[in-house]
């Protein structure tokens, strides 16, 4: 494992056969990844992703970063996905109240709710009194239906991301 410094203080991190020619370009942080520009004919520019670069990640397709890290883009940690695979293993929204992905408190009946997105619709798990089992309830849907996808809370939590 080898490190590309970018812009902003960020390092990506890349497999030492892939240093080499990663090196020959100017890397920088966008958003939260790693990038660059191409320029192309006539005076346009192309902006190229590192970890899309490393998977020769064809147009239509993405690249799923499997520990949730950005800039960590060793092979192991990349696989070529749909945009709906994606999606299954984002983290828990930035508004979140509970601490947990997929639970929310229900106010009405004061009790925590537990729901996954499928396809872009919300599927209701249950309301539970306790917030460690709704987590759960959420854990164990996100891994049957998500499969390898599946971004668990207990996973979340012990996923130490560096940024």
């Amino acid at each position: 494992m080898k490190e590309i410094p970018l812009t902003q203080s960020k390092i990506a991190i890349v497999d030492d056969d892939m240093f080499e020619e990663l090196s020959k370009h100017k890397w920088y942080f966008e958003g939260r990844y790693a990038a660059r520009i191409s320029s192309l004919h006539l005076g346009k520019q192309k902006l190229i992703r590192m970890h899309r670069t490393i998977c020769s990640t064809p147009d239509g397709m993405e690249t799923d970063h499997i520990n949730g890290d950005k800039l960590d883009n060793r092979r192991e940690n990349l696989r070529i996905c749909t945009r709906a695979e994606n999606s299954r293993n984002k983290r828990k929204r930035a508004h979140n109240t509970s601490g947990y992905k997929g639970v929310y408190w229900y106010k009405r009946d004061k009790k925590w709710e537990a729901q996954i997105e499928i396809e872009g619709k919300n599927i209701h798990l249950g309301y539970f009194e306790d917030l460690l089992n709704a987590a759960r309830a959420y854990d164990a849907a996100a891994i049957k239906l998500h499969g390898s996808f599946a971004r668990t809370n207990f996973q979340e939590v012990n996923c130490a991301i560096r940024e």
